[in-house]
């Protein structure tokens, strides 16, 4: 039993560093006991996508009192046209108004102590061009970037796939690599969610290899459900070994549904990967 107790430990050291995505876990449990909720289960960070209705010294204070860190937010949602959206990223017609919301997120982030700002590119806007479309997403990115720059802030873009996000403006690694080239900065980098490249293009592990210089932060969830690793068709055992041959030192997010409780659980999840 000792030489297992000792295997184990050296597995949580070698292995990935989880941060619970508050969207996705403990969804039903007001914030504050949403934050409490995921310390009791051993996760010592969190990504929280839309933070904007807390303001930075409440939300400081409530992760403080629980001792965790805030990793991960995202640029924040709006409504166009009378339609919800994740990103304003790439329409035109919103120009100004991604513009100030990525001010105000970088504002945030920095009074946070937030290192990952993930621009969101949102969807293609109805009677735009996707060439037109992507041409706003590059020069909005580019901007964004140019803003960052007297900060700590690195900025993140994430492909989503099609089934998941339909009419995404970016749905590939090799489009967030083109992005990333045009703009020409080391400040810029790919959210890497597994979920979303084996939903669009699969082949996971090669895309990690291929990717691996340009992957700032990394989601995990199962296809085909979204739901917890293990409940679906990846193999995670070899994807975190992929992820640690590449050298993968950051965070992964936990941006799925748990089925069962211990599947919001540090200890589970660390269990599953020395599997």
């Amino acid at each position: 039993m000792a030489g297992d107790e000792g295997a184990g430990a050296r597995a949580r050291a070698d292995g990935p560093r989880f941060a619970a995505n508050l969207k996705w876990l403990f969804a039903d449990l007001p914030i504050q006991a949403r934050i409490a909720a995921v310390a009791e289960n051993g996760f010592r960070a969190v990504e929280y996508p839309d933070p904007y209705e807390h303001s930075v010294s409440s939300l400081n204070r409530m992760l403080a009192g629980e001792g965790i860190e805030l990793v991960m937010i995202n640029t924040r949602p709006r409504t166009v046209s009378g339609r919800a959206v994740t990103g304003i990223a790439c329409d035109p017609s919103q120009r100004a108004q991604f513009r100030a919301d990525l001010e105000v997120g970088l504002e945030y982030a920095t009074a946070a102590g937030v290192s990952l700002l993930h621009v969101v590119g949102g969807p293609v806007p109805d009677g735009v061009s996707a060439e037109r479309a992507w041409a706003e997403y590059l020069l909005n990115v580019a901007w964004a970037v140019d803003a960052a720059r007297s900060t700590d802030i690195t900025l993140l873009i994430e492909p989503q796939s099609r089934r998941a996000s339909p009419g995404f403006v970016i749905t590939t690694q090799s489009q967030a690599a083109t992005v990333i080239d045009a703009v020409g900065s080391d400040r810029l980098k790919t959210l890497f969610d597994v979920f979303h490249v084996q939903s669009e293009e699969g082949d996971v592990s090669s895309r990690l290899v291929e990717h691996a210089p340009l992957i700032g932060h990394v989601q995990i969830a199962d296809p085909p459900g979204r739901t917890e690793p293990g409940t679906g068709e990846l193999s995670w055992t070899y994807v975190f070994g992929v992820l640690r041959r590449i050298g993968y030192r950051g965070w992964v997010g936990c941006e799925y549904s748990a089925t069962r409780p211990e599947a919001a659980n540090v200890a589970w999840l660390t269990a599953l990967v020395a599997s």
